[in-house]
């Protein structure tokens, strides 16, 4: 009995490290998608400031912001759906991606509405 007393005391830093282990990997995951949402937003705002966009309908500017920043786009998919799957294990994998879909079209939301506003007339 003692022996098996020793052996769990044994590993209870061991448990202790590999939870510490994993919560920098989720901090290191998090790091990571919000570098990508960041890295994405930056591209869509490039492409919001463009000169050669100013002439475009609200219609042309959603099209065009749907279709731009690609590399971007894709790493904030990826980055996000790594974050969530290490945050919350138990949830589907599909649903991580339609949050990570979710995120993105919000963004490109949020651009077009910038967008169309600032061309209303005032």
């Amino acid at each position: 009995m003692r022996s098996i007393i020793l052996a769990v005391i044994a590993m209870l830093p061991s448990v202790a490290m590999s939870n510490v282990g994993l919560a920098g990997e989720i901090d290191e995951a998090h790091r990571d998608a919000v570098v990508g949402r960041d890295s994405y937003w930056n591209c869509l705002a490039q492409e919001y400031n463009r000169d050669s966009n100013k002439g475009l309908s609200g219609q042309d500017f959603t099209s065009l912001i749907a279709s731009v920043c690609p590399s971007e786009r894709q790493n904030f998919r990826v980055t996000l759906v790594d974050y969530l799957s290490m945050q919350f294990p138990d949830v589907d994998a599909g649903a991580h991606m339609t949050t990570a879909n979710s995120a993105i079209a919000a963004a490109q939301k949020d651009i077009v509405t910038a967008f169309i506003k600032h061309k209303a007339p005032k």
